[in-house]
């Protein structure tokens, strides 16, 4: 299973949402630096060792708990694969672009989140993408172009190349708080789908903010369906 997830935030939210991590990593920490990596946190490995203090700890996860439970802030766009499965499906070799399939989902999504706005003027998208490598970055960068060129099923080319500004990539060590926090919710979203009966508080806190239509959950995909 593959999960890629991101989230749609204005820039006066973001810089909220960069405040009160600052703030929260300063008070468990004592640095603002440290980058928040869920399998990191999960693990209690280098700077997240502190979380085996219980008052930390505790104190750490409410306090990601008041942040990212707050309606309205960002909106969650999530696509899940399940690639032995789509595997069946494949010529030999698509099924190893897991990234590139789910980028194409969450920039259709985002699309139709801002399509939704009601003001006069839509706002752009500007997308940041986390560095994972130059040959894998490279790839997702021409997938990125593909679609530009021809557009998704269900967005054209001239629709894409009007709502989306930018692309670019950033490491972790920049410190870019929305990265930080689509890797947060990456995991309880996954569990979500993978073990739906499991106790999952941390997608119970962050659920509300999945992008939906009318009351159609579109920010949550599973691939093949």
């Amino acid at each position: 299973m593959f999960t890629l997830c991101g989230i749609l935030v204005s820039r006066q939210n973001l810089n909220a949402l960069n405040k009160a991590f600052e703030e929260l990593k300063l008070e468990i920490f004592g640095s603002k630096e440290v980058i928040i990596h869920s399998v990191d946190i999960r693990k209690w490995r280098g700077p997240f060792s502190v979380l085996s203090d219980e008052v930390l700890r505790v104190n750490f996860f409410d306090g990601i708990e008041r942040i990212l439970s707050k309606k309205d802030s960002y909106v969650i766009v999530s696509c899940t694969i399940l690639k032995e499965q789509l595997s069946k499906f494949c010529v030999r070799g698509e099924e190893d672009d897991v990234y590139g399939l789910s980028l194409a989902y969450l920039i259709e999504r985002s699309i139709f989140c801002v399509d939704n706005k009601k003001n006069d003027e839509l706002p752009n998208i500007s997308i940041i993408v986390d560095r994972r490598g130059k040959n894998e970055d490279k790839k997702l960068l021409n997938y990125y172009n593909r679609l530009r060129n021809h557009g998704t099923k269900w967005v054209t080319s001239d629709r894409l190349k009007s709502r989306i500004s930018s692309f670019g990539f950033k490491n972790k060590k920049d410190n870019i708080i929305g990265l930080q926090i689509a890797d947060l919710i990456a995991y309880p979203v996954t569990i979500h789908l993978f073990q739906p009966k499991r106790k999952n508080p941390s997608y119970e806190v962050i659920k509300h903010n999945i992008f939906q239509d009318n009351g159609v959950l579109l920010g949550q995909k599973v691939i093949p369906h």
